[in-house]
């Protein structure tokens, strides 16, 4: 230390190692929790409205298919009958994973959603996927 230089106690103005790490880590979660719902907007009916969203012939009859694209998952609770809800889970804002054994399955936090109305089956979400009106046009599913 130089001769005129006052001795400073640790923390006066320097920024300590561990509020850095701390800081870091904030930032670090932040980021990662914003990384479940960030693009994760749910569409609004309006937009989609004409589109074509799926093909027929590629959703199973007791199942369902996710399009990542459109935040949208399409279903066919029955042979012949089409559904479409937002692919968005509504309690963090995650993409839904998969549909399986009737259920619409988000891998964040475990919630489940009917496959026929979009209703919860299994928590943490207390509220339904929204659904989109859809009709079959030309072997196309189209929002109406």
């Amino acid at each position: 230390m130089a001769e005129n230089a006052t001795p400073r106690a640790a923390g006066d103005g320097d920024i300590g190692r561990r509020a850095v790490l701390y800081g870091g880590a904030g930032v670090v979660g932040a980021a990662a929790l914003a990384g479940c719902a960030s693009g994760n907007e749910v569409k609004s009916a309006q937009d989609l409205k004409g589109k074509e969203i799926a093909k027929a012939a590629d959703v199973p009859v007791g199942g369902g298919k996710i399009y990542g694209d459109e935040k949208v998952v399409v279903t066919q609770p029955t042979q012949g009958t089409f559904k479409a809800f937002t692919a968005v889970c509504t309690h963090q804002g995650c993409t839904v994973g998969s549909v399986r054994q009737g259920l619409i399955n988000c891998p964040c936090h475990g919630s489940d959603f009917k496959i026929t109305d979009g209703s919860v089956v299994k928590g943490p979400a207390d509220k339904p996927l929204r659904e989109y009106p859809v009709q079959v046009q030309n072997g196309g599913i189209v929002v109406t």
